[in-house]
């Protein structure tokens, strides 16, 4: 997978950015709010919503995916270096938005691009290869960033490398990535589904024609179960880690090195959930159904964790929200290899970006009330709601199928 080395990169730009930015916007250089934090990240994210579609629905169009890969890292790279040259609140913000619009531009080609270069059954496994590196080059920039607070480095020259690592992200994208040469594989398996459909129906009809008693029932999936699935799960996960990091830093008084630190081992568990999906992949092609419910189910006990007082009172605090954040990376790795495989499968061709939208609209509805309900209100009322709507997002996952 040479032509992931740029994504690689692209993802440790963010990685680094991830945590560092909620903290260098509330700290001492801009002095702004965690409001300001929570307007930056959700107006980021409602932007990237039409975008989404847009870009998904362009590249299916025109066959053409490397440009808009090319597009998206160039553009971030540009937006980066400006993003460092300011302070001034209302202008990071509106550059972050900037920024979200190229950001997207390369997420929906990227799903294509994988769906059409290999079979329906070698998706789960390709999807978690890409996964784990770039969830590799996501860790690294969290440990960059970790290396970056202990030796103190200026937060302009922070930004500066996070937009050289999006232009080495271009120059090696523009070498190795290819597009497809034919369009089928996501066809093909739309027949497919269809056709067993039918199959399952004619194989009912048949039996009760023969006098058998059928209790099998002919139901096929509820796409808009699954789509509000999406959207609740990733509302949710935007609700809880939006603030996690002042929770972090101001709520409990941790220096940046160990947020970040913290932060790290989360990437670590995601890291390896996706070398597990890949390993099983190999050896039990399907059951992403399953395993998408099991993790999302576990999502919402693990947030309501931090909310117990009888683990508090016999766990240090700062060791529990290590556990927790090490097996909600170990679960969303899982979920996303699930989504992304059942995506290709339920999504027409043309519709591409909806997979994004539909994640960009629960994040941006999360990056906004998860900062406010916990300014507004507490940490603790944020853990507590965004473990109910996981748990919700369970209930739209198992009427999906």
């Amino acid at each position: 997978m040479r032509w992931s080395i740029g994504f690689f990169l692209h993802e440790t730009a963010f990685g680094l950015l991830s945590i560092f930015l909620p903290l260098y916007v509330t700290g001492a250089v801009v002095r702004g709010s965690l409001v300001d934090v929570g307007v930056m990240v959700a107006l980021a994210a409602f932007l990237g919503i039409p975008f989404s579609f847009l870009w998904g629905y362009l590249g299916d169009k025109t066959g053409r995916f490397k440009p808009f890969i090319l597009m998206s890292f160039s553009l971030m790279a540009v937006l980066l270096y400006f993003f460092s040259s300011t302070t001034d609140v209302p202008t990071l913000i509106f550059l972050y938005g900037v920024i979200a619009v190229f950001h997207v531009a390369h997420e929906a080609p990227k799903n294509v691009l994988i769906a059409e270069s290999y079979s329906r059954q070698d998706w789960e496994r390709n999807f978690a290869t890409y996964e784990f590196l770039t969830e590799l080059g996501w860790l690294i920039g969290l440990v960059l960033g970790f290396l970056t607070s202990v030796y103190a480095l200026n937060a302009s020259l922070i930004l500066l490398i996070t937009s050289g690592l999006n232009l080495a992200a271009f120059a090696t994208s523009a070498l190795f990535v290819h597009d497809p040469p034919l369009i089928l594989e996501r066809g093909l398996v739309g027949m497919e589904r269809t056709l067993s459909f039918a199959q399952r129906g004619f194989s009912l009809m048949w039996r009760t024609d023969e006098g058998e008693i059928v209790k099998d029932k002919l139901k096929n999936e509820n796409a808009l179960a699954y789509f509000a699935g999406l959207v609740l799960f990733s509302l949710a996960t935007s609700m809880f880690f939006t603030p996690l990091p002042v929770f972090f830093s101001q709520g409990m008084g941790l220096p940046s090195s160990l947020v970040f630190a913290i932060f790290t081992i989360n990437a670590a568990g995601g890291t390896l959930g996706y070398f597990f999906a890949r390993r099983r992949a190999q050896a039990h092609v399907g059951g992403e159904r399953a395993t998408l419910k099991r993790t999302v189910l576990a999502r919402g006990i693990l947030a309501l964790l931090l909310t117990s007082p009888i683990i508090l009172v016999s766990v240090s605090t700062q060791i529990l929200a290590v556990i927790v954040l090490t097996l909600m990376g170990f679960a969303y790795a899982l979920f996303l290899i699930a989504t992304l495989s059942i995506s290709m499968e339920v999504l027409p061709e043309g519709k591409a970006g909806l997979f994004n939208v539909l994640i960009g609209v629960g994040a941006a509805a999360g990056c906004l009330i998860g900062p406010v309900m916990a300014d507004t209100f507490s940490f603790l009322l944020v853990f507590v709601a965004s473990s109910v709507i996981f748990l919700l997002s369970y209930v739209a996952f198992k009427i999906f199928a």
